[in-house]
């Protein structure tokens, strides 16, 4: 047991693990080809399971080393997930599974800590992002309801319905075409539509997306400072809240030492 707890948590096994799951996307890009299929199908094949197998003695391996705490780890439940779909069997109507095997490249993304950080970092932004997603859903709705009502009897295709509308200012906010397909025939209807779309635009492409931004990189930083404890060192914050709490121990300390004077 000592020593496949040696072969685990050494280094170099992670490093072959990568290497492998690389290995492993190289193959299963290459069978999306029909010319290459025709002259080496039975070898992708036949890799692809060789592949599957070591993954699945590797993480057999971490279960065993580990045991109960193997599922206190989210990123081995999240690794179990991936290679158990490849498992499953991909014949009939569970075909679509097949194309699924994909999903094990995602494994990289725990085999290598710095990809680990970063999906840490935006499942961590997910709380933050809550009341973000509601005002924006809220910008949304009024700015649906205005436009069905101004726009809707002229312009039914873009502006009929509020689902037709919410669909118009996605694709404003996403600049498709929305100058050509969307503004020029509406100004030309309703001079007046050049603020209602412009102040959408502030509000949802420039503002809005801008929060996200801001609450993703601070996660990420969060995670970094986390990781890293020797970034709290150039945290003024983090700094000043490290001297309050000397300071409030030297004052413990004197305490202390006149209760013992006294006595």
């Amino acid at each position: 047991m000592n020593l496949l707890k040696t072969l685990v948590d050494h280094p170099l096994s992670e490093r072959v693990v990568v290497v492998l799951i690389v290995l492993n996307a190289i193959t299963l890009g290459l069978e999306t080809s029909s010319t290459v299929m025709e002259d080496y199908g039975r070898l992708l094949h036949m890799l692809d399971t060789i592949f599957l197998w070591i993954f699945v003695a590797e993480l057999a391996a971490r279960f065993a080393v580990r045991r109960g705490a193997f599922f206190r780890d989210p990123w081995n439940v999240f690794d179990a997930i991936v290679v158990g779909i490849a498992l499953l069997p991909a014949t009939g109507a569970l075909s679509v599974l097949r194309s699924l095997r994909v999903l094990r490249l995602l494994r990289l993304v725990t085999a290598i800590p710095s990809l680990k950080r970063v999906v840490s970092g935006l499942i961590g932004a997910i709380p933050g992002m809550g009341s973000i997603i509601l005002l924006t859903a809220l910008v949304y709705y009024i700015y649906a309801v205005m436009g069905t009502k101004l726009f809707g009897a002229t312009s039914p295709e873009q502006f009929g319905s509020l689902g037709a509308t919410t669909y118009t200012l996605f694709q404003i906010m996403t600049f498709d075409d929305w100058s050509g397909g969307i503004a020029k025939p509406l100004l030309e209807k309703h001079g007046y539509a050049m603020v209602y779309i412009v102040t959408f635009i502030l509000l949802s492409a420039f503002m809005m997306l801008n929060l996200f931004i801001g609450v993703v990189v601070s996660a990420l930083d969060d995670e970094k400072t986390a990781a890293d404890p020797r970034t709290l060192l150039h945290d003024p914050r983090e700094m000043a809240r490290v001297a309050e709490e000397l300071r409030a121990l030297r004052a413990e300390i004197a305490e202390l030492r006149r209760e013992r004077s006294g006595s």
